[in-house]
């Protein structure tokens, strides 16, 4: 540990031995490290970046989950940009393969895995607990906690995922679900097997919980929009999110993304992804503060704008 870093934990938890309020704000930071996920008999030890806001007290916690064949470093641009508005940021990179079923996509056996992902919000001593507290001390802000409000989003395969979490977060641990705040499906793609999709839209397409999706054409690369296509014809809601018109599969990667996804599914073209940013995080800042800035929704100067360049389409 840096000794800026030490002086700064040292400040932090004297502190809060005193019952002095921490600092409102310290450095943004990035911290690198582990959490422990359970795999069938075994536990895996899952590489995990945080991303730690310049504010000390984060709005909430969002889970940003890759998809197939990807990694946490592919989501690394999207999620600066929530922990430039103020998020915690969670990347874990979950297997792709993996003989037990402990994989981010569904070949026909992962269901139990993801329930052992949801656990991670479902148990405050948990795993998830272990990680930031270890994130946070390097970061120097060790006494802090996890904030309670959470949002949840995943990129193409990921994006089935977080559903799928989502639905074991509402009817295993409803203490966790009634901290959740949004769930933002980026690009979602359907796993080969399984459904995942389908039975996490089931569990919680009755609730109020707001379900935003950005989306690309229907390709291969998308399977042909499949997650997207159950979400909207699963859910009969006003609102359901947009399509890039001209978008990529890669655009949820931004600047993050590398030759094997922009070899599969087409470059990005730099509108799209600064659309996708700037309304998924939009998205996050309104849904976890209870507010609706009109700017970023149908109607909205912002919104029209991107209708009338044709960047994007409203889902129907």
């Amino acid at each position: 540990m840096s000794l800026s870093r030490l002086l700064a934990a040292i400040v932090v938890t004297a502190a809060a031995l005193l019952g002095v309020p921490a600092p409102a704000s310290a450095a943004a930071t990035v911290v690198s490290n582990t959490v422990d996920v359970a795999c069938g008999s075994s536990t895996n030890h899952q590489a995990a970046d945080w991303y730690f806001p310049a504010a000390t007290s984060p709005k909430a916690l969002v889970y940003l989950q890759h998809g197939f064949s990807r990694s946490k470093g592919n989501m690394a641009a999207l999620a600066g940009k929530y922990q430039a508005a103020g998020f915690l940021v969670f990347v874990p990179t979950l297997p792709s393969t993996n003989g037990s079923g402990c994989t981010v996509n569904n070949t026909g056996s992962n269901p139990a895995f993801l329930k052992n992902v949801a656990a991670w919000f479902g148990n405050p001593a948990g795993p998830l607990a272990v990680s930031y507290a270890s994130a946070a001390a390097t970061a120097g802000r060790t006494g802090s906690t996890l904030p309670a409000p959470l949002v949840l989003a995943g990129h193409s395969a990921g994006g089935e995922a977080v559903t799928y979490v989502a639905g074991i977060l509402r009817t295993t641990y409803p203490a966790a679900f009634a901290n959740l705040r949004f769930l933002q499906l980026l690009d979602p793609v359907k796993s080969p097997s399984g459904t995942n999709m389908a039975t996490g839209l089931a569990a919680i397409g009755g609730t109020t919980l707001p379900i935003y999706t950005i989306s690309s054409p229907p390709y291969t690369a998308n399977s042909n929009a499949s997650g997207t296509v159950e979400l909207t014809t699963t859910l009969n809601r006003p609102f359901l999110g947009v399509r890039l018109t001209t978008g990529s599969h890669c655009d949820a990667e931004g600047s993050s993304t590398n030759f094997l996804c922009t070899l599969t599914a087409g470059a990005s073209k730099a509108a799209n992804v600064t659309a996708l940013q700037t309304l998924a995080v939009a998205w996050a800042n309104d849904t976890v503060a209870g507010t609706t800035t009109a700017t970023n929704y149908p109607g909205g100067t912002y919104y029209q704008s991107l209708l009338t360049a044709g960047t994007i389409v409203t889902l129907p």
